[in-house]
């Protein structure tokens, strides 16, 4: 197991693809082969944003995405055919990239966190961590971020506590174990194909 914190003072600020926010980037991997880190290099990313007023998501082919409501309440997401439900907080939604999708904010702005990952580069799960209890976690790349406030977790038998806004990489080769602790925690997981 290979552990790293990730202190939000030192994460990045990146326009939306469409320019229409602004993304707070926390983690992200991307092809080792390429000499420029851009949307066509991406492999995965995990990032938070607010969404403060309705309007178009950006155009992403070729990406597979999760969404989380982690601060406000009331968002839908508007598609063809079909609406995503993320009226509750900490409701996790799954759609493409490829989608047409319109925001609509029944109750004022929201933050988002948003799992992304290049469909066939890599698997991808976010979970809500709301109550102290256990979960098994795979290989592969986890992150434990602490949305609302400080959160404790306990790896095997090894205690972390995780600040508001900070997130605790988990790199692991084989099978763990994490229980939450005390808090409120969302966890992205992350595992490579290939």
């Amino acid at each position: 197991m290979k552990t790293t914190f990730l202190d939000p003072e030192n994460y990045t600020r990146s326009p939306w693809k469409n320019g229409g926010g602004i993304f707070t980037d926390i983690a992200d991997a991307h092809r080792a082969d390429v000499p420029q880190k851009n949307w066509d290099s991406l492999l995965w990313r995990f990032a938070s944003t607010p969404i403060v007023a309705p309007g178009p998501f950006s155009h992403m082919p070729g990406i597979d995405r999760l969404q989380m409501v982690v601060d406000g309440r009331g968002l839908v997401l508007k598609a063809p055919g079909q609406d995503f439900d993320e009226r509750e907080p900490f409701t996790t939604v799954r759609f493409t990239g490829e989608l047409e999708i319109v925001t609509e904010l029944e109750a004022g702005p929201v933050e988002v966190v948003n799992l992304m990952a290049r469909r066939g580069a890599a698997e991808i799960d976010l979970v809500a961590l709301t109550g102290p209890g256990n979960r098994r976690l795979a290989a592969g790349t986890h992150l434990v971020y602490a949305p609302r406030g400080e959160c404790r977790i306990r790896l095997d038998d090894e205690n972390f506590a995780i600040p508001r806004n900070g997130t605790l990489k988990v790199e692991l080769a084989g099978p763990f174990q994490l229980a939450l602790v005390s808090g409120l925690a969302v966890l992205g997981s992350i595992r490579l194909l290939g």
